[in-house]
């Protein structure tokens, strides 16, 4: 399931998103079974989610990020530094404009 957005979205969602704290953090010992298990949850709660990508070199953190995205059907709305933003639509959510 592959998530796009469009411009206006995306910065409709960075705004949500400024004020959020990371709630899963992905270590040492990378994008483990246990840590996509919090993401879905994560995802499932909240629907806009802050992760903090502490164990990934600058070079695997796009890899990373793509696995993250493919495994848990969510959008990147924005990555800065170590840090990613991810979206799923949940059914009780407003859509978003277009």
């Amino acid at each position: 399931m592959s998530l796009s957005l469009t411009p206006r979205q995306r910065a409709l969602l960075k705004a949500r998103a400024h004020a959020l704290e990371p709630v899963v953090q992905i270590g040492q010992a990378g994008l483990t079974a246990a840590v996509i298990t919090e993401i879905d949850r994560s995802l499932t709660a909240h629907g806009l989610i802050k992760i903090r990508l502490a164990g990934a070199g600058r070079d695997d953190r796009d890899t990373l990020t793509a696995q993250v995205c493919e495994q848990a059907g969510a959008a990147v709305v924005q990555q800065v530094g170590r840090v990613l933003v991810l979206w799923r639509p949940r059914p009780e959510d407003e859509p978003l404009s277009k």
